[in-house]
């Protein structure tokens, strides 16, 4: 068993360090001083998994293998803990534009510099501390990740649109939503968990986006026959997952439960949900575009679950489309049309996520889904008018015999 050199006590003669302070002190101790540890783990894995006839995921540089257990593929990273991402900022446009906030940090940062590829981010260097910083206290800047950035871009709604943001919570992405919409249209933001609808809401009115109506509603729930819906144009989906790409960011590596298959039965619950929830967004007749999105790095949630609806969305007339087309890493190339979706790598982009892109370019929903949406709305405008004759019949009748 691997002891550190000193055990950390305060004057109290209690521990100075708890949960994932303790965590964090441990990963850099490791990363610094007790190298050996990693080596000796990783040829001890390479070792047991070569004898077992597994395959090396990529080089050994980047000490990623592929563990295959039953039907799933759980990609393990045994990485330093000392790797730098840099701090990205997100230009809250709905605020502020990006010329002003760069002028702004400029005075502060000279390094600061605006992303190629997404337009209102904004990179700082590494450990640079914002979260004092006054225009990110005022909601005009958010402190968000490229990779995350990057799916509220791919979906590219449309001033006016209407959008589902299907599992929104924290909200940022939700946000960004209505950046990229001038704050015009209208986004259902939902969330089934009822502490992480105060943080959307939250995040909503600190952005000042005013164009977003948070929803306490479980998405598979909502009907695409409602005619509440019959309008959306949009979905994004980024449905719970196991969050193994921001493993780095949470140093879940060094905790002593992490095991590379301790989590397969979880694996094969969020995949389920994850497909389904997909197949349910597919299903919205006047959707034009969805993008399905993860910050994991599993296979099994990422392209075994795009792979399990494209007969389904092919069906519906969806096809996958490229996004950011400049982008170097792409899916596993398991199916056909994998170069279309879009990897962040862990250890080159510091952070793990999956992007896919679905553009309705063919056949509608069947007639008949269309007639009954339109029966639908008929009938309850029927039942309103009803109501109102009503009312007016009984105030009517209520004058009558007073008189």
């Amino acid at each position: 068993m691997l002891r550190l050199p000193f055990r950390i006590r305060a004057k109290s003669g209690v521990p100075w360090l708890a949960g994932r302070q303790r965590w964090w002190f441990v990963g850099r101790w490791l990363s610094s001083e007790s190298s050996f540890v990693q080596e000796r783990e990783e040829q001890k894995t390479k070792e047991e998994w070569k004898g077992a006839g597994r395959e090396t995921l990529t080089t050994e540089e980047t000490r990623k293998y592929r563990v295959e257990t039953g039907e799933f593929k759980i990609a393990v990273v045994n990485s330093p803990t000392n790797l730098l991402k840099p701090r990205y900022a997100r230009v809250n446009t709905l605020k502020m534009d990006v010329e002003s906030a760069l002028l702004e940090f400029k005075k502060q940062y000279d390094e600061v510099c605006q992303d190629a590829m997404v337009p209102d981010l904004l990179i700082f260097p590494p450990r640079t501390d914002l979260h004092d910083h006054p225009l990110v206290k005022s909601g005009s800047v958010f402190l968000q990740g490229k990779a995350s950035c990057m799916v509220a871009v791919a979906l590219g709604p449309k001033p006016r649109w209407e959008v589902i943001d299907a599992c929104a919570a924290p909200g940022n992405k939700t946000v960004h939503l209505a950046a990229l919409m001038k704050g015009n249209g209208k986004i259902i933001a939902c969330e089934l968990n009822k502490e992480r609808v105060k943080r959307l809401k939250d995040t909503v009115k600190l952005a000042g986006a005013t164009n977003v109506k948070v929803k306490h509603e479980d998405f598979l729930n909502m009907s695409p026959e409602d005619p509440v819906y019959s309008k959306v144009q949009a979905i994004l989906l980024d449905p719970s997952c196991s969050g193994s790409g921001t493993a780095i960011d949470r140093l879940d590596h060094l905790l002593p439960s992490f095991t590379a298959d301790s989590d397969v039965n979880r694996l094969e619950k969020l995949a389920a949900f994850q497909r389904k929830a997909l197949e349910h967004a597919l299903s919205f007749p006047a959707v034009e575009r969805i993008v399905y999105s993860t910050c994991s790095i599993n296979q099994v949630e990422n392209e075994d679950v795009i792979k399990s609806v494209l007969p389904l969305a092919s069906s519906y007339g969806f096809e996958l489309t490229t996004i950011f087309p400049q982008w170097p890493r792409r899916g596993h190339p398991i199916f056909d049309g994998s170069q279309h979706v879009l990897r962040t790598d862990l250890i080159e982009d510091k952070e793990g996520f999956f992007i896919a892109l679905f553009v309705r370019k063919g056949v509608r929903p069947p007639a008949k889904h269309t007639r009954d949406v339109g029966n639908t709305l008929r009938a309850l405008q029927r039942r309103k008018k009803r109501k109102i004759n009503s009312f007016f019949l009984i105030r009517t009748m209520g004058l009558f015999l007073k008189s």
